[in-house]
């Protein structure tokens, strides 16, 4: 049997289980019906010469097979395989899913990607069985659906809303996904509730199980910057900057429906649909493999009980990657709380203000990268912090600006490294961190971290990063592990002192 008839078994046989951990790592194509599902449909099972598996939906889409409407394939965790690789092919995708085809074109696109629009063309469809542009009409047909089942928008709003470029492009794009026009999906969900607010949308981000969404709202709690992000006892918020203007970011951190986390969004354009959904799946690590994650570094006997006392344990992602830079600065050889107040400080006199009506308790937007950089670092007034400090802030503030390092998930990882540490003031920390945090890498390790060094200490590891190695291609969930072992002093600390207040 050769490697490829392996893994169609392999797949054949998560299908047969129904096994959600796969949901998203491929499709399922039924060449009898026309039908494409998610490898856990729970529809009885097809022959398996009816079979063929493509790596996406737009590719299934793209052969002429029909979203099923009872498992909708297309609202799945994405492959964490792109975060892995994060080749060509893989910044493409997450670029796609943020509506940069919408907003710039493939043109665009390949142009941030550094190829032709051939080379993408070819790259990107040899590896997902589609192009950048059907990839992209799967998209918006992912967020019309979610549109039509939410919210009242008459039908022409949901079109461009969605990024289509007519309503009958709309219509037919649904019909020939979903095997059902607008109005039939509309009245199918009709005992769903849209939002009384406008401008306010409720939806869901599915993630793999198991989902430690204890553990990441406590991360978020204790790091939230007031003004800018919010907690209560099982929801986290923020404010961010999206394409088309403001918008609030609202995730119910209860763990009360497994498999997916409710959002709830509220934003001054609807065409922002997309991208902040895509932000919240960044935050919530969404497309991460838990139980794959898991089982690697639990082979290390000395994470083994880490792990165990934490499955499903996410990296925080982050919505700005220009924001966590800035924060990274800020935090350097300062303690938590006094980075959080050197944070809200920035907020509070440089941040502009949200300006959205609507359920929220934020109030302002991070500083933007250009108001930063035209700050004077010399006058203490200004940043009030050390000179030294205030240097490196505006100094990669004005990277930020002028594009000298890009945070978005366009860019070579090692490149952006390279740029970073090319900057005054930024070291091998702050150039590793931030990747971690902004462009999703898994394999992060910070050897020289003191929370690292403590952890290794108290686990007996000698060595920690020649044994760090052992824990590749996972190194940054084997560092929220280490990690643990210090925030759990810090967590009985908090305790101790009282109830966490409601906005930090």
């Amino acid at each position: 049997m050769t490697g490829t008839d392996t893994e169609w078994e392999a797949r054949y046989r998560a299908v047969q289980g129904r096994d959600r951990r796969f949901d998203g790592m491929f499709y399922t194509a039924v060449r009898t019906t026309g039908i494409y599902c998610r490898p856990s449909c729970p529809a009885i099972t097809p022959r398996r010469h009816n079979v063929t598996f493509f790596p996406t939906a737009a590719g299934a889409q793209d052969a002429g097979f029909r979203a099923c409407r009872r498992c909708l394939p297309d609202a799945t965790p994405g492959s964490p395989r792109w975060d892995v690789v994060a080749d060509a092919a893989g910044r493409a995708m997450r670029l796609v899913a943020d509506g940069v085809v919408e907003r710039e074109g493939v043109e665009g696109l390949a142009s941030r990607l550094g190829y032709s629009v051939r080379q993408l063309h070819r790259v990107v469809t040899g590896e997902y069985g589609a192009g950048p542009l059907a990839l992209a009409r799967s998209r918006r047909a992912q967020t019309a659906r979610v549109l039509i089942e939410t919210t009242d928008l008459r039908f022409a709003d949901v079109a461009f809303a969605a990024g289509f470029t007519s309503v009958r492009q709309f219509n037919d794009t649904v019909r020939e996904v979903y095997a059902a026009s607008p109005t039939d999906l509309r009245a199918a969900a009709s005992g769903r509730h849209p939002s009384l607010v406008p401008g306010t949308l409720h939806t869901r981000v599915a993630v793999r199980e198991p989902f430690a969404a204890a553990d990441l709202h406590w991360f978020l709690a204790v790091h939230a910057v007031p003004g800018l992000e919010a907690v209560g006892e099982d929801w986290y918020e923020r404010a961010v900057r999206l394409p088309h203007g403001p918008g609030v970011v609202r995730v119910d951190l209860s763990g009360r429906t497994p498999g997916t986390v409710p959002c709830t969004l509220t934003l001054a354009d609807t065409r922002d649909l997309a991208p902040a959904t895509e932000r919240a799946r960044r935050l919530l690590d969404a497309d991460a493999d838990p139980v794959a994650v898991d089982a690697a570094l639990a082979e290390d006997g000395l994470l083994a009980p880490l792990v165990a006392s934490r499955p499903g344990l996410r990296v925080p992602g982050q919505l700005d990657g220009a924001e966590v830079a800035v924060q990274t600065v800020l935090g350097q050889q300062v303690s938590l709380a006094s980075a959080r107040t050197a944070a809200a400080r920035l907020v509070e006199r440089w941040g502009d203000p949200l300006g959205l009506d609507g359920p929220h308790e934020v109030t302002r937007l991070f500083p933007t990268p250009a108001t930063l950089a035209a700050l004077d670092p010399e006058d203490p007034e200004v940043l009030r912090m050390p000179r030294a400090r205030a240097r490196a802030l505006t100094t990669l503030a004005g990277a930020l600006a002028d594009g000298t390092v890009v945070l978005d998930r366009s860019v070579d990882r090692a490149e952006t490294r390279a740029a970073m540490t090319g900057l005054r003031g930024i070291g091998p920390w702050t150039a590793d961190y931030v990747p971690m945090r902004a462009l999703g890498d898994p394999d992060v390790f910070l050897p020289t971290d003191i929370g690292v060094r403590n952890a290794a200490t108290a686990l007996g590891i000698d060595d920690v990063t020649r044994r760090s190695d052992d824990w590749r291609p996972w190194r940054s969930y084997a560092l929220l592990r280490l990690w643990s072992v210090v925030l759990d002093q810090l967590r009985e600390r908090e305790q101790r002192r009282g109830p966490t207040r409601r906005n930090p």
